[in-house]
């Protein structure tokens, strides 16, 4: 048996307790969120008094309670929830508390070894530890929320880790680990997404998005209604459902249009409507066109604000 050399050795015994000293300093900041029936979720004390947590882990609005890095237990109330960019915002009553060292999401590189962090309970840290498996532009959610950065690690969140933080080998928290963007892969929400999103509901509550009232579908244009109408599109949107008194209804918009641009840009998929919504549109009046017993026509609605949740 050949006997590894001793500085192999006591390379990987730094690499180690380095990683382990990560943990350790972004740890202070890792509170457990008791917000709904089952294990407790993770958070971060992001600044003095406010604590960032993912939002499906929070399955009501009263009787949160945050456990802290001492075991300490306070109660937290709600200061504002994203569930477009699964993001919520609570604030705690505590001085004196660690705040999360907070790194720069962009300087990460694909290959970058990264760890999550999550406090799931009474039993104090956990931590799994992987490297950034992809990275990508600017992307939108299912749920219609702006995320600045793709980040996905090659990581595993164990239950509980949800709303906790990705950090870097230096232990700055480079984002917060979510589920529940995604049903197969892991994400990291970045941080300058969520500094901009805390900013918004620490102010406002909410974060406003447009609407038009309407579920849709993408379907395929045959190409003598294309050719007839000149049309670029190849698909367009049928629409399967108009939300009663919604804004497109009042617009005069109908079950069985197919939604073909708005404001003259061509629609062809569900992904291209929310990006003309955002919330400088809320209140705006907006030109859909649609196609109509195989006619071209134009609807002027005034654009809603997505309700928000339990409203």
């Amino acid at each position: 048996m050949v006997a590894s050399p001793p500085e192999a050795g006591s390379a990987l015994l730094g690499f180690s307790n380095d990683l382990a000293g990560a943990v350790e300093r972004a740890g202070v900041s890792v509170v457990a969120v008791h917000g709904r029936s089952r294990l407790p979720s993770s958070g971060i004390h992001w600044r003095p008094g406010v604590v960032v947590t993912a939002d499906h882990t929070l399955e009501h609005d009263e009787g949160i309670t945050v456990t802290l890095a001492d075991g300490k237990t306070l109660p937290a109330s709600v200061a504002g929830r994203d569930s477009g960019t699964d993001l919520a915002v609570l604030k705690i009553d505590a001085s004196g508390l660690p705040v999360a060292e907070v790194g720069d999401s962009s300087s990460l590189k694909i290959g970058h070894i990264v760890l999550a962090v999550g406090r799931p309970g009474d039993v104090g840290l956990s931590a799994s530890w992987g490297a950034i498996s992809a990275l990508g532009p600017a992307w939108r959610t299912w749920a219609g929320g702006q995320v600045d950065q793709m980040i996905r690690p090659d990581l595993t969140l164990y239950p509980g880790f949800s709303g906790g933080p990705l950090i870097d080998a230096q232990g700055r928290v480079v984002g917060v680990n979510t589920s529940g963007l995604s049903r197969s892969l892991t994400l990291a929400i970045p941080t300058s997404t969520i500094n901009r999103v805390t900013e918004t509901l620490l102010s406002r509550g909410h974060i406003s998005r447009g609407y038009l009232g309407l579920a849709m579908q993408p379907v395929r244009l045959p190409d003598s209604l294309r050719s007839q109408l000149s049309l670029g599109n190849e698909t367009g949107l049928i629409v399967v459902h108009v939300e009663p008194d919604g804004p497109a209804e009042r617009a005069g918009a109908f079950v069985g249009d197919i939604l073909v641009s708005i404001d003259g840009k061509a629609v062809g998929d569900t992904e291209d409507v929310q990006p003309l919504l955002d919330a400088d549109r809320v209140g705006k009046q907006l030109r859909i066109s649609v196609v109509r017993g195989g006619q071209l026509q134009d609807l002027v609605t005034t654009v809603g604000e997505r309700p928000q949740k339990g409203s």
